[in-house]
C-alpha cells in the first residue's frame, strides 16, 4: 500500500506561515481578532502595515453565495487590496506578466474569519474566488483605483480556458 501512497509536502513552517513560491507582488498579512466577552474586533487597514504603498482611494464589499465563483478578471492598471471579512473562501491567482520572474506561476490559498488577511493582488495577475464555506461570505476590496463606471479597468476570461491551468471543482467546492 505504501508503494503507491504520495508522501505529504511542507506547507507551513512551525510557526504557522506559508511555504513555497509566491507570485511576485502578491502580500498576505494575516489581521487576527482581539476579542473580549463582547465580542471582537479586527482592524482591517492601517497605513503603517506597509502591504501597499499606495493611499487608499476607494472602498467596496463583496457578498459571495455558498458555492459561487467569481472570475478570472485581471486589471492593467489597478492592484486590489482583499481584506477577508466573514466566511471560507478559495481564492486563485494566476501569474501573467510576461516580464515577471514569477510569470505563469500559480498560487492557491484558503481565508477565513478564522484567518482573516489582507491579500494584495497585483495587475496583470489573474484571481478567482469560491465561496467554499455553508453560509454567504464577505470580502472588502481596497483598490488603488477607484472604479471607472465608464471605462472599467476589468478583463474576464471564462472559468474553463487555455491559459489558466486550473479548474475549480464546482461541486465539492474544493
Amino acid at each position: 500500500m505504501r508503494t503507491r501512497a504520495v508522501k505529504d509536502k511542507q506547507t507551513v513552517t512551525a510557526e504557522g506561515k506559508l511555504v513555497g513560491p509566491r507570485i511576485e507582488g502578491v502580500v498576505i498579512r494575516y489581521a487576527p481578532p482581539v476579542e473580549d466577552r463582547r465580542g471582537e474586533v479586527v482592524e482591517v487597514y492601517r497605513g503603517e502595515w506597509n502591504v501597499h504603498p499606495d493611499a487608499l482611494v476607494y472602498v467596496y464589499q463583496v457578498s459571495v453565495r455558498p458555492g459561487a465563483i467569481k472570475g478570472w478578471v485581471v486589471h492593467e492598471k489597478q492592484d486590489d487590496r482583499i481584506f477577508i471579512s466573514r466566511g471560507v473562501f478559495r481564492w486563485v491567482l494566476f501569474d501573467n506578466r510576461p516580464g515577471s520572474p514569477t510569470y505563469k506561476l500559480l498560487n492557491d490559498f484558503t481565508f477565513s474569519e478564522r484567518n482573516r488577511a489582507i491579500l494584495v493582488i497585483p495587475h496583470g495577475v489573474f484571481h478567482a474566488v469560491q465561496n467554499i464555506g455553508t453560509s454567504e461570505a464577505i470580502f472588502i476590496n481596497m483598490p488603488t483605483r477607484p472604479y471607472d463606471h465608464a471605462d472599467p479597468d476589468k478583463y474576464r476570461l471564462p472559468l474553463d480556458n487555455d491559459v489558466i491551468p486550473f479548474r475549480f471543482d464546482e461541486a465539492r467546492g474544493r
